[in-house]
């Protein structure tokens, strides 16, 4: 049985309703999304893009997306790329690297307007 993530979640990704000029600013924002890693979090209000990453719903507690944060430094290991000093290849930037396959389902919240940090 597949089980779906809540409205709530949904409600929480979708930015149109923002009233800040950086949803990082917001304190109605409480569920952010960064799809590099596909992991999902909860923003610190401390000026920055850190977050405390999530694995459940806090809403309806569905389990979320394993992060691909691990695969990710992996990946640049692979490559022989250092993260924070070389220039990486465009799609590393996003989750083109690991690519949702076209027509796939996912059994929890698909985001399509989401605070991503840079």
């Amino acid at each position: 049985m597949q089980r779906h993530c809540c409205d709530g979640m949904r409600a929480q990704l979708d930015l149109s309703g923002v009233a800040y000029e950086d949803p990082w600013d917001d304190p109605d924002v409480v569920v952010v999304y960064t799809a590099k890693f596909d992991e999902y979090g909860l923003p610190v209000r401390d000026g920055g893009s850190s977050m405390v990453v999530i694995g459940h719903c806090p809403w309806c507690g569905t389990r979320l997306p394993q992060s691909r944060r691990d695969a990710w430094f992996d990946e640049m290991d692979r490559l022989g790329l250092d993260p924070w000093s070389d220039e990486l290849p465009e799609q590393y930037h996003s989750d083109a690297w690991w690519g949702p396959q076209e027509g796939s389902q996912r059994d929890f919240v698909e985001p399509e307007r989401v605070i991503s940090p840079a």
